[in-house]
């Protein structure tokens, strides 16, 4: 199987930095583009079309569901998958219903999201069981 191309977007420069070491080093993905706000993601996605694109949903300039919103429409194979601290309903509700393949909280073990990244390469989604197991009316990991 080729290297699996990632783009990272996170406000945060050490976790970004982070991010990419680990999926590069341990689990062979090819991080192509990294950036600091959904704008920039917006751009990145469309001029490196990676595979999948690990988003974050608190961010300067444009937010996260904003910007899977924009990437969806402009490419509605694309695969985002929102990385964040945050079990809100709100932004579940909102990443889902802009397209987002899987949305996972930032605690997850590496391995988890590794394998998180090769599902939804594959076309599956996948929903972190913590929040789903929070809100009765939230899916559950598919």
């Amino acid at each position: 199987m080729p290297s699996i191309r990632l783009l990272i977007v996170d406000d945060h420069a050490v976790y970004r930095r982070t991010l990419r070491r680990i999926c590069e080093a341990k689990f062979g993905f090819t991080v192509v583009g990294e950036a600091a706000n959904g704008r920039d993601a917006v751009e990145l996605a469309r001029t490196l079309s990676p595979d999948v694109i690990l988003m974050d949903v608190e961010m300067p300039v444009m937010d996260g569901v904003e910007a899977t919103r924009r990437i969806m429409a402009a490419d509605p194979q694309a695969r985002v998958i929102i990385l964040t601290v945050h079990q809100r309903e709100d932004y579940f509700t909102g990443a889902t219903n802009a397209g987002a393949r899987g949305y996972l909280l930032k605690d997850i073990h590496w391995h988890e999201l590794a394998e998180a990244v090769k599902l939804v390469y594959e076309g599956g989604i996948l929903i972190d069981r913590a929040l789903s197991s929070a809100n009765g009316s939230l899916p559950r990991a598919a």
